[in-house]
């Protein structure tokens, strides 16, 4: 596989099945390992400044809500019906002007999604478009995006340079139907590599129920990540889980997901000669 840049990473997932504490761990465990990483959140509740440990004093609202940006990059106001906009706004300094830096070197861009009502068509949505558009095809670093259960940001031009989809699922009926949902539109969008993330597992049956219900899917479960009380009571305490037990269940498991990716892009776990400090 290419060195030549940093792996792109979606994280999407139905709500409450953990994908923001999957994706957020992720990008710190990533840091802690050497990489540059990015992380853009493209969620309607954004929550991934938490797990990232930034501290909510020092957030910026949400690009989508920044009406000034919205309408100098495209041309239009927010919520002026009929008027013309720019399709493809400048956002190439967007990431860098307005990204917060984690303690350990994230860096995270609250982008959030556009409200029920304002339709696909709209300034904000083309702002939005573009930006993933832009940090998907020409960021070098390692980019994860915290996305919601769709994908209705990435055109196929786009999710043609998403290198990996982590659909997060739970064992449950409803979240296992989403995530068929979500290997259905990453197919028609050309997304190569999907992989099955499940999460908050009890017991083995468990596993079994889900390898069962998607073994004719071809969605191949690649992180089995059990249930640990630890992410409960971290929750309970306001504290991302790194800061308190980089050694419990969970982060065990998504470090292990995490070297899995790196073996899977470069080719050895250790190998980051591409997107290292």
């Amino acid at each position: 596989m290419s060195q030549d840049r940093g792996f792109k990473v979606a994280v999407c997932g139905k709500g409450g099945v953990g994908k923001t504490l999957v994706a957020g761990t992720m990008a710190r465990l990533l840091a802690r390992r050497g990489f540059k990483v990015l992380t853009i959140d493209v969620d309607s509740n954004p929550n991934l400044y938490r797990v990232l440990g930034i501290a909510p004093g020092t957030l910026l609202k949400p690009l989508i809500d920044n009406e000034q940006l919205v309408e100098e990059r495209t041309g239009a106001r927010p919520g002026s019906w009929g008027a013309f906009f720019s399709l493809t706004p400048r956002v190439d300094d967007i990431p860098d002007r307005f990204s917060l830096v984690s303690p350990e070197g994230v860096k995270l861009l609250i982008v959030g999604m556009p409200r029920a009502g304002l339709g696909c068509m709209c300034p904000q949505n083309a702002l939005v478009r573009a930006l993933v558009e832009h940090v998907v095809l020409a960021r070098d670093e390692v980019v994860i995006l915290d996305m919601e259960a769709g994908l209705e940001h990435f055109g196929r031009g786009t999710a043609r340079g998403v290198d990996y989809l982590l659909v997060v699922m739970e064992p449950t009926a409803s979240s296992l139907e989403n995530a068929a949902r979500s290997l259905a539109l990453a197919r028609e969008l050309g997304i190569g590599r999907v992989w099955g993330v499940l999460n908050k597992v009890r017991v083995k049956e468990e596993v079994e129920y889900v390898l069962e219900r998607l073994r004719g899917l071809g969605l191949h479960v690649r992180a089995v990540i059990p249930y640990d009380s630890y992410v409960t009571t971290a929750e309970l305490l306001g504290v991302p889980i790194l800061n308190y037990s980089d050694s419990s269940p969970f982060v065990l498991a998504v470090d292990e997901l995490c070297r899995n990716l790196l073996s899977d892009w470069y080719g050895t776990p250790s190998l980051k000669n591409c997107g290292s400090r």
